[in-house]
């Protein structure tokens, strides 16, 4: 009797008995079949019969051994299986059957029940050979043959191979945890020489293979346990990274966010929030006015600067006539070999575009690439006040032409401007336009399109349908008529730059009444907006901006009074809860009152001065002086001296819902849902009184002992006037929204786009928009949400939402349209949600903090005590309403 895997001969030295059927698997400790039968089903081997099984049912040669009942038949009932030596069956595969066993069995042949065996397929000569014992597919059971032809060198790799799959054997049972399975297996070993007859050369060769397996064994235990090891370093890694603050630009801020690393490829970093200098309503509205010189350039050098404008992949994205603009103002430099034009580390206002030379980029010494031609290089100057990334240098004399920031960011917001102003004076010249307040048609100029048409088009065509109001802004065109009973068209009038047509269908009345028909040889450019778009943003407009009222006042009045005698020498610091950009976060307590804490938060004014960052500073005390919402975290006093800003705040001892991404490494559906929910109600709160966030990330989460979120770090925060935008580049690299980047002026839509953006991060735990650098991530955001792949654990309807918050239109974001954020909380994704348990917070949060006392950091990372030491003092003034 035999057992064959796969070209795998287990020879059997002794006659089988009836109901006591056993084998010896070359010459190692016998099995009898159901402990066979067991391990097989451990390796998912199962035993369909072959084809030619019937031939075969007479058969002499004692029984067959299978995976199954099947074991215990008598020889009469035996049946021949073909089995897959990767664990599963093979029906898939053609049964490989010895003609001439099938042959003498189909004559009725009974054969001998002590005879020899031989492997279907004879293994090489070579031990390697052992590796290739696959390609065959299948491997037969109980055929007939003799051992006639069997040299030493198939039984030793006959051998080898059965050493291979028992060990196989061996690590599927350990997963599985059958101890009995285990114990036959340990016995398993590759078997006795002298039994076998095997010369002393081969079985000196058999211990040497057996010594080798073993080692390789304890290689892969040992291996087990260093990457164990290093699951847990690289945690604690994270953490000790997470709470030792990172090397800053200007700024006083990390460049970048969060880096390539660990975690499915993001290493948990707190991400750091950066900032241009804030622009002022009145410095905003002088850069209609301002010019800067115009540089005169040949054809080809501005070709070959608006050739690598168009090739890089964040300035590709300007309008034609912003970059040519740019050309104009751009001015010459040049620089002999092996001068630097550009230096890791330095701050940065300048960005080149190289014309003519070659340029060597480093990085903390280690060269990176070499450049040439029509590049753009430190494009991320332009942006906001940062530290140079790399060193450039001219490996060969070089001509370059340059633009600064400040020139830069001009031309940028001066052409939003400008097209706003025009596109409201226009709204204004419309009868049905004219009586609407000027934030409605700021609005409207936002989404008005522009549409380009050749001499001869029908813009409209009589007796059509359309839902489409258009403005002319250039060109002009004529009205015809078409009269009743005829073809001809009757010539009504000419229309000219700020005319319109086709304002009833945004009443309702879609019938067109007559032709309108290009009629400049260069061609007509027409504003549009259809009726859809018109409705969503100018229906419960009022309503929306005046819901909450004043209600949180008299609560203001009262917090103020209760701290009014409070000063800075009665608190006593209990521990550090926080490090930020400009200082850090204290758990302290008054001197007189040991049952509640609070948060002081404390600013180097130094530092605030070095970055320009007064006006965030002075608008964030304004903001959260005035708030009172309980998804907001409040501020009770503010303080000051020749060092610091300080800031008394609510504590939230639940700490910070970053740390418990970090830890958790991603959030299920609905504890997603009840954070988002919670960022949603501080939304509405803030946007009900113009007030734009443009900070938002997990590490602004805050959860308080009842496992509620509030919102924290106002200093982005901005009080937008009536349907105006703000320009200055703030926010998290992986957050911001496209027209931030680009600089096309931002409202409250930005901070819709941001929510999408928290949502994709808690179900996965990394921000769809992720980079090496803050560049690579600003190219990312600019490619859209399209070309973001969602992960399978986020359900349909979370996608959905993620993608209709992150538009990259403003005006097209879920929340910015008719019914404001009502639309949100409206959506599929929460149907079913409570919104008002979570409003009275009766709503159980999926996450409940354990606190233990008013003083308990437990839910805080431990912070390093500040290396710098104290900031020097600040005496300028210009804090004197802090």
């Amino acid at each position: 009797m035999r057992v064959c895997f796969d070209g795998l001969c287990f020879a059997s030295r002794r006659p089988a008995v009836e109901q006591e059927t056993q084998t010896v698997l070359c010459g190692a400790t016998a099995l009898d079949a159901q402990q066979l039968g067991r391990l097989l089903k451990y390796t998912n081997f199962a035993s369909p019969a072959s084809p030619r099984s019937a031939a075969s049912a007479d058969g002499g040669g004692g029984p067959v051994l299978t995976s199954g009942p099947a074991a215990k038949k008598t020889a009469s009932a035996a049946s021949t299986a073909s089995v897959s030596a990767h664990g599963f069956a093979s029906s898939d595969r053609t049964p490989r059957v010895d003609r001439s066993s099938s042959s003498t069995a189909s004559s009725g042949s009974t054969g001998s029940s002590s005879g020899g065996s031989k492997c279907e397929r004879s293994a090489t000569a070579s031990v390697s050979s052992a590796r290739d014992r696959d390609r065959d597919g299948t491997a037969m059971m109980g055929d007939h043959g003799t051992a006639a032809g069997a040299t030493a060198n198939d039984t030793v790799n006959n051998n080898l191979d059965a050493g291979t799959v028992v060990n196989s054997y061996k690590q599927l049972a350990q997963l599985q945890g059958d101890q009995q399975v285990q114990s036959i297996l340990q016995n398993l070993f590759i078997g006795d020489g002298d039994a076998l007859a095997l010369s002393p050369q081969v079985q000196e060769l058999l211990k040497v293979v057996q010594a080798k397996d073993i080692r390789i064994r304890e290689l892969e235990d040992l291996l087990r346990q260093k990457h164990d090891e290093v699951a847990e370093l690289r945690s604690h890694l994270d953490k000790f990274q997470s709470v030792f603050r990172t090397s800053g630009g200007a700024t006083g801020v990390s460049p970048g966010g969060r880096k390539l690393g660990t975690h499915g490829g993001v290493q948990r970093q707190r991400a750091q929030g950066i900032s241009a200098e804030p622009q002022s309503e009145s410095s905003v509205l002088e850069l209609m006015h301002i010019t800067f010189p115009k540089y005169d350039k040949d054809e080809r050098s501005r070709e070959i600067i608006k050739s690598a404008i168009l090739d890089n992949d964040f300035m590709k994205n300007l309008e034609i006539t912003q970059i040519r603009e740019i050309v104009d103002c751009m001015y010459p430099v040049q620089y002999a070999a092996g001068s630097l034009i550009i230096k890791e580390g330095d701050v940065g206002s300048i960005v080149y575009v190289m014309e003519e030379g070659r340029v060597e980029v480093s990085r903390e010494g280690k060269y990176l690439s070499t450049l040439s031609g029509a590049k753009v290089l430190g494009e991320l100057a332009i942006l906001y006040h940062c530290q140079r990334t790399a060193t450039i240098t001219a490996a060969t004399d070089c001509k370059l032409w340059a633009i600064e920031r400040q020139c830069f960011q001009t031309i940028m917001m001066r052409t939003g401007l400008i097209r706003q102003a025009e596109y409201s004076d226009f709204l204004k010249s419309v009868p049905i336009f004219k009586n609407l307040p000027e934030d409605t048609l700021c609005k409207i100029s936002d989404v008005l399109e522009e549409c380009y048409y050749q001499k001869g088009d029908y813009i409209i065509r009589q007796g059509a349908r359309g839902d489409t109001f258009f403005i002319i802004s250039k060109g002009q065109v004529r009205v015809t008529i078409r009269q009743p009973d005829t073809q001809e068209e009757k010539f009504i009038r000419t229309l000219g730059k700020g005319d319109f047509f086709g304002e009833k269908a945004l009443q309702g009345d879609d019938l067109r009444t007559a032709n309108i028909i290009c009629d400049s040889p260069e061609g007509v450019t027409c504003l549009v907006i259809d009726r859809d778009t018109f409705n969503q943003l100018i229906s419960n407009l009022d309503e929306i901006r005046n819901r909450y009222n004043d209600e949180g006042v008299s609560a203001r009045k009262k917090i103020y009074e209760e701290f009014r005698e409070v000063k800075l020498s009665d608190l006593r610091v209990i521990s550090t809860l926080g490090v930020g950009g400009f200082g850090r976060v204290e758990l302290v307590q008054l001197a007189q009152d040991k049952g509640r804490s609070f948060a002081l938060k404390q600013m180097k004014k130094a530092q605030i001065v070095e970055t320009r960052q007064q006006q965030h500073i002075m608008s964030e005390k304004e903001i959260m002086s005035e708030a009172n919402c309980d998804f907001i975290v409040k501020l009770y006093k503010t303080f000051k001296d020749r060092k610091y800003l300080y800031m008394l705040m609510e504590s939230c001892l639940g700490g910070e819902l970053w740390t418990i991404l970090r830890d958790r490494g991603h959030f299920d559906d609905g504890t997603t849902r009840f954070y988002t929910a919670c960022v949603v109600e501080a939304f509405d709160y803030l946007h009900s009184r113009n007030i734009i966030y443009r900070d938002l990330k997990p590490e602004n989460l805050l959860l308080d002992v009842s496992g509620y979120v509030k919102l924290v770090d106002f200093g982005f925060a901005k009080k937008l006037q009536s349907g105006r935008k703000t320009w200055t580049f703030c926010g998290t690299p992986e957050y911001v929204a496209p027209e931030v980047i680009l600089n096309r002026g931002h409202d409250i839509s930005a901070d819709y786009w941001s929510l999408g953006v928290l949502m994709f991060e808690l179900l996965t735990g990394t921000p769809p928009f992720t980079g090496a650098d803050p560049m690579r991530t600003y190219n990312i955001i600019l490619k859209g949400i399209d070309a973001i792949e969602f992960p399978r654990n986020i359900t349909r309807n979370a996608s959905a939402l993620i993608k209709k918050l992150c538009r990259d239109n403003p005006t097209e974001r879920l929340g910015y349209q008719r019914g404001g954020i009502s639309e949100i909380q409206k959506h599929k994704w929460f149907d079913g949600f409570y919104w008002e348990g979570l409003r009275n917070r009766s709503l159980p949060p999926p996450i409940l903090p354990k606190v233990q006392s008013v003083v308990d950091t437990a839910n805080f990372d431990d912070y390093p005590a500040d290396p710098d030491g104290p900031p020097p003092d600040d005496l300028s003034g210009w804090d004197d309403d802090f």
